[in-house]
C-alpha cells in the first residue's frame, strides 16, 4: 500500500519540494506506508525532553503508559490525543519525561507498582463480563490508574450538579450512604461477582437491599466527600479486583479534560 502523499505528488514535484525545504534549512523525512513500516524502538528526543515511541501491534495507551512509568493523562495531554482509544500502527508518541517524576511523588506511588487489586490491562474475564452502560454522560476528568499522589480506582466523569446518575447494570444495592472519601455513595452488586460504585453524589435515591434495573436513576451528581469539582466517581469491581471501566463500557468517542482532578480527591480505593 503506498502512502497517500505518494499519490498526491509526482517524483519531479517531490524533488523540487525537497530542494526548496533544504534551502530553508528544513529536514524532509520520507514516511513509509504504515503497512510496510517496521516499528522503531524508543529513541531520545532532546527537544521535547522526552522519548519518541512508535506504536507496535497489540499496544494500548494504558500499556504504553505503564511501560514507561508515566500517567495516562500525561501521555494523552502531551500528544494532544483526541481519540486515545484509536491508536495506529507506527503512530509516533512523545513520552514526556517530566511526568515520570510527577507520577512517582508520594508514598503510594514511590515504588511505581500498582496495588495488587488493580488490573491495568484489558481484563480477561472468560466471557463473564456483563453488559454495562455509561452511568452519566460527560468527559473524563480523571482516568483509572496512577495519579499524582497514588492510584485512582475508577474514572471521574464530569457533569453538572444534579445530573441524574444511572445504574450501569441491573443488580441490588449493597450500600447507600456516606463514606469519608467517597462522600455520598451507592454500591451495586451484580451477577458474576461484579460490583459498581457511584460516588460524590448530591443525593441517593435507593437504599440497601433495593433491586435496581439497568438505566434506573439511582443518584444525582455532586461533589460530596473528597472532591473539588462536580463529577461522578465510577468504579467496576469483580471479585475484589478493580478494573478500568473504559474497557468494560460501550465504546464511544472519549473526551478528556484536565480540570476535574485535585490532590485532595480519592487516590487509593481499597
Amino acid at each position: 500500500m503506498r502512502s497517500p502523499h505518494t499519490h498526491a505528488f509526482g517524483a519531479g514535484t517531490r524533488r523540487r519540494a525537497r530542494r526548496w525545504l533544504l534551502a530553508l534549512g528544513v529536514v524532509a523525512l520520507t514516511v513509509p506506508a504504515l503497512a510496510h513500516a517496521h516499528p522503531k524502538p524508543a529513541v531520545p528526543a532532546a527537544k521535547s525532553g522526552g522519548t519518541i515511541y512508535h506504536v507496535k501491534e497489540g499496544d494500548t495507551l494504558s500499556g504504553i503508559a505503564k511501560r514507561f512509568g508515566v500517567s495516562l493523562r500525561a501521555l494523552i495531554d502531551g500528544n494532544g490525543l483526541q481519540r486515545p482509544d484509536a491508536l495506529r500502527l507506527g503512530q509516533r508518541l512523545v513520552i514526556p519525561s517530566g511526568s515520570v517524576r510527577a507520577a512517582r511523588r508520594g508514598p503510594a506511588a514511590a515504588s511505581g507498582r500498582a496495588p495488587a487489586n488493580f488490573v491495568l490491562a484489558v481484563p480477561d474475564l472468560d466471557g463473564k463480563a456483563l453488559s454495562f452502560r455509561w452511568p452519566v454522560e460527560g468527559p473524563i476528568s480523571s482516568p483509572f490508574g496512577r495519579r499524582r499522589n497514588g492510584w485512582h480506582g475508577g474514572i471521574d466523569i464530569k457533569a453538572e450538579l444534579g445530573t441524574p446518575v444511572f445504574a450501569a447494570a441491573g443488580g441490588r444495592v449493597v450500600f447507600s450512604g456516606w463514606e469519608q472519601f467517597y462522600g455520598r455513595v451507592v454500591k451495586l452488586e451484580h451477577d458474576e461477582g461484579f460490583m459498581t460504585v457511584y460516588a460524590h453524589n448530591l443525593r441517593n435515591f435507593v437504599g440497601a437491599g433495593d433491586a435496581v434495573e439497568a438505566g434506573q436513576v439511582i443518584a444525582t451528581v455532586g461533589r460530596t466527600g473528597r472532591a473539588s469539582t462536580y463529577h461522578l466517581h465510577f468504579e467496576i469491581r469483580n471479585n475484589g479486583k478493580l478494573f478500568d471501566p473504559i474497557f468494560l463500557l460501550p465504546q464511544r468517542e472519549l473526551q478528556f479534560v484536565t480540570d476535574g482532578e485535585s490532590p485532595s480527591e480519592e487516590t487509593y480505593v481499597p
